[in-house]
């Protein structure tokens, strides 16, 4: 039976035609939530998925690199549902080099993709969701960083500073809205088994001549202390309990869902 905790309100998912993204727009839609999905790759299959759960489903193609698109997109979300009471910044791309190798073009677009659109997308957002609830505001910004958000790993400069960058951000949107119904957490996942990772583990299997179960044990060993991916749907459960009214006071944080990686 779907639960309605959120029924009425609507969430724009960038980066959510797979993976994480998907996740999280699947889970918000269980309970009731009209979705606007964006990404590129395969649409009509998440959007069936989305629309199966019984809510309404639109889709935006903005290239979340640029601010024109980013400002398309919000326009097309608010004539399609009214606004976005739900804002989950998702959208990603990782490069890995030493710093000294790291190609400048590949610098500039992990930071536009994965650090700008979340605060173009969120300034948009945020008018509609402070003159909510007669002005007393309501709205979730939920931005999806990493455990690469709390701690670092060598060869992933852009990565690593980009998600650092979405932590700092979301606590200061998190305090100018800390009298209002509107808030900002960060979800900072561990390895999740999503279509890149896979390729990850199927590349170091490659390498080192040795079986995909190998492998991965390998990968999660390096840095998961409890030697399992987290899960999309685990991650959409915890932007469901960011929704709730149990996450009314949950402000600012970074909520690290990683199986131990930065308890060490």
């Amino acid at each position: 039976m779907q639960i309605t905790l959120l029924k009425g309100k609507t969430a724009l998912v960038t980066g959510s035609t797979s993976g994480i993204g998907l996740g999280i727009a699947k889970a918000l839609a269980e309970q009731g939530a009209n979705i606007v999905l964006n990404g590129f790759g395969d649409v009509e299959g998440p959007r069936a998925e989305i629309a199966a759960l019984g809510v309404k489903v639109a889709y935006h193609g903005a290239d979340m690199s640029k601010p024109t698109e980013i400002a398309d997109m919000m326009a097309y979300a608010a004539a399609q549902f009214g606004q976005v009471d739900i804002l989950v910044n998702n959208a990603g791309i990782q490069h890995v080099a030493r710093i000294e190798d790291f190609p400048t073009e590949q610098w500039d677009a992990i930071i536009a993709i994965n650090l700008s659109s979340a605060f173009h997308a969120t300034r948009l957002a945020l008018p509609a969701m402070q003159k909510a609830n007669g002005g007393k505001g309501w709205g979730r910004i939920i931005n999806v960083a990493s455990a690469h958000g709390l701690v670092a790993s060598a060869e992933k400069s852009a990565y690593v500073a980009s998600k650092h960058a979405i932590v700092g951000l979301t606590k200061v949107t998190a305090l100018e809205n800390a009298t209002s119904g509107v808030t900002c957490n960060a979800i900072c996942p561990g390895w999740v088994l999503t279509p890149l990772v896979q390729k990850q583990v199927d590349a170091r299997a490659a390498a080192g001549g040795i079986s995909n179960e190998a492998a991965t044990a390998q990968l999660l060993g390096e840095k998961e202390p409890s030697l399992q991916f987290t899960t999309p749907a685990e991650l959409g459960a915890l932007a469901v309990f960011f929704c709730s009214p149990a996450g009314n006071n949950v402000r600012g944080v970074a909520w690290n869902m990683d199986g131990g990686w930065t308890a060490q």
